[in-house]
């Protein structure tokens, strides 16, 4: 019997690894067997969530320290990384901020900040990945974590400078994936809708949140845990082979209004 998904023996590095939806991915990726990198600024954290993941799945983990938005650290890591292992197979670019309130009060340094990290720092993690092992192996899986507000404008709550950063993951992830498709590396982006998270919960419960899920999303509900899984570990795995510049919404429908 084949294993569409199997990932057994690869290695994904997982940016934004602290908690929330890079943890989610992260283990989903663990459960087909993938060894996994998870990066973020907070070590203590890191270590912990690694050894959850070792022990739950069998899998090795690697944790290491990283601000995406310092090149000579991620260049540092992906080394660092890439000869522990001797391999890097997936990417999850899934590391981001969000600055929140009205356009016209958005400072420059609040749009500059969400630019670099959002949108620079995911640049700088797929080119040192693609660099370093994957353009040598002539193959590799990409996986930038954009947004559903990087499709479509809001009126829910004013967040311009993270609208511009997704929306430019968005065509970097085409850009990219015109570039090195002839490597055998695929760069396709999840467009995530609001997800339940910790960090989320109370926010996305409120009566205002749940108003506009009845209203904006299909649905009529904001996304659980695991609902996001499935779509990665398509895009990680071979069975994604001729899928490439894909932007692919998971929201509940509310792109599709």
């Amino acid at each position: 019997m084949k294993q569409y998904f199997d990932l057994k023996g690869q290695v994904a590095i997982v940016t934004g690894c602290s908690g929330g939806l890079g943890v989610q991915m992260a283990k989903a990726l663990a459960n087909q067997g993938c060894n996994i990198v998870p990066v973020a600024r907070r070590l203590d954290k890191l270590e912990e969530i690694a050894k959850e993941i070792s022990e739950e799945y069998g899998v090795e983990c690697l944790p290491l320290r990283l601000d995406i938005t310092d090149t000579e650290a991620v260049d540092r890591v992906v080394k660092e990384a890439y000869d522990h292992f001797g391999r890097i197979d997936i990417l999850i670019n899934n590391a981001g901020t969000g600055a929140v309130a009205p356009a016209e009060d958005i400072t420059d340094d609040q749009f500059a900040n969400e630019m670099e990290i959002d949108l620079f720092g995911t640049f700088k993690v797929a080119r040192a990945v693609a660099k370093t092992a994957m353009i040598p192996a002539k193959y590799g899986r990409i996986i930038n974590i954009a947004s559903m507000y990087g499709l479509v404008g809001n009126k829910v709550a004013g967040s311009a400078p993270y609208h511009a950063a997704k929306g430019g993951v968005v065509n970097l992830t085409r850009a990219l994936a015109a570039e090195w498709g002839k490597y055998g590396i695929t760069v396709n982006a999840i467009c995530p809708g609001y997800f339940y998270t910790p960090l989320t919960k109370e926010t996305l419960d409120s009566d205002f949140f749940q108003a506009n899920a009845r209203t904006m999303i299909p649905e009529e509900r904001y996304g659980n845990e695991g609902e996001l899984d499935t779509a990665a570990i398509f895009l990680a795995s071979p069975a994604s082979s001729y899928v490439t510049g894909v932007n692919l919404p998971v929201d509940g429908g509310y792109t599709c209004m």
